[in-house]
């Protein structure tokens, strides 16, 4: 990949957006009560990543001025000069219009609306205003993040239903957690940026404790599917792994002196914890193991 396209591929932060995607297709197929034709997985995963990748693409223009004065991020090609702040936003308006489009057309206008309502939350609400303004920003913001099961769901039913509601709520009830360990490990660069994460506004112990209350609540969230009967025993073994791996990690942190090594190994495991329960959730979906 020549270097201009790994700069622009860099905008759309495709890791995030994998993950994303994996939690898309186990919205589509617990939804699915049929074989999801392939054109239709196919236009769906294409127009949310795209839309996906526009958004991301915004909040490092938004961004680009803070990224500068952190260490994480001051190699970011906004802030390097590798790209301009002119064609990061053409390329967001290019990728945000095709994946619209894609969707209202070859998806469904339902799909399309929400996805777009999730781009605007994240890359205009959170990105623009909430990330400045409170130290819940993660909180409030984090529910744009976690609406991609949803956009699965409705892309191959065309409506709304609870337990698609369920799938967001294990991804609302996570990223706190999730990113105020990422807080604690780069906490003198958020502070030196004058963002007022929880971390830097209310002091370590109490992020250190929310991030015990907020894993004990995703725990909780994270056993309803079995709970509802939507998933079988398979699910549950593996999530019951993963929520002692999860809980463990919080609690090592809450204890740490060292906070900078724990904090990261507890962010770095908050992904794994995602991306084993989505697929813990698929493989239950189509093992039938109950």
């Amino acid at each position: 990949m020549t270097p201009g396209l790994r700069d622009y591929l860099i905008l759309c932060k495709p890791r995030v957006v994998l993950l994303m995607l994996l939690t898309t297709w186990a919205g589509m197929y617990l939804g699915a009560t049929d074989t999801i034709p392939w054109w239709l997985w196919l236009t769906a995963t294409l127009g949310i990543a795209l839309m996906s990748g526009s958004a991301a693409t915004l909040n490092h223009i938004i961004d680009h001025r803070t990224d500068a004065m952190m260490e994480r991020t001051k190699r970011r090609p906004l802030v390097t000069g590798k790209l301009s702040l002119r064609d990061a936003a053409i390329f967001a308006t290019l990728q945000g219009s095709m994946g619209f489009l894609i969707l209202y057309f070859g998806v469904n206008t339902l799909t399309a609306i929400l996805t777009l309502l999730a781009a605007i939350g994240y890359s205009a609400v959170y990105s623009l205003y909430l990330k400045r303004a409170t130290s819940q920003n993660i909180v409030i913001g984090g529910l744009s993040g976690a609406m991609p099961p949803l956009l699965g769901w409705t892309a191959v039913t065309g409506h709304l239903d609870p337990q698609a509601w369920l799938l967001v709520l294990i991804i609302f009830s996570w990223t706190p957690a999730h990113f105020w360990a990422l807080c604690l490990h780069r906490y003198h660069e958020y502070k030196h940026a004058a963002i007022p994460m929880l971390p830097v506004t209310h002091g370590i112990p109490f992020t250190k404790l929310n991030i015990v209350l907020y894993s004990l609540l995703t725990v909780a969230c994270s056993l309803l599917p079995y709970a509802i009967g939507m998933s079988g025993q398979l699910y549950l073994i593996s999530v019951l792994l993963l929520n002692a791996g999860l809980m463990g990690y919080a609690l090592k942190l809450r204890f740490a002196t060292n906070d900078n090594t724990i904090a990261l190994k507890t962010f770095k495991y908050s992904l794994v914890y995602l991306t084993g329960l989505f697929a813990a959730i698929l493989l239950d979906h189509y093992l039938l193991i109950n």
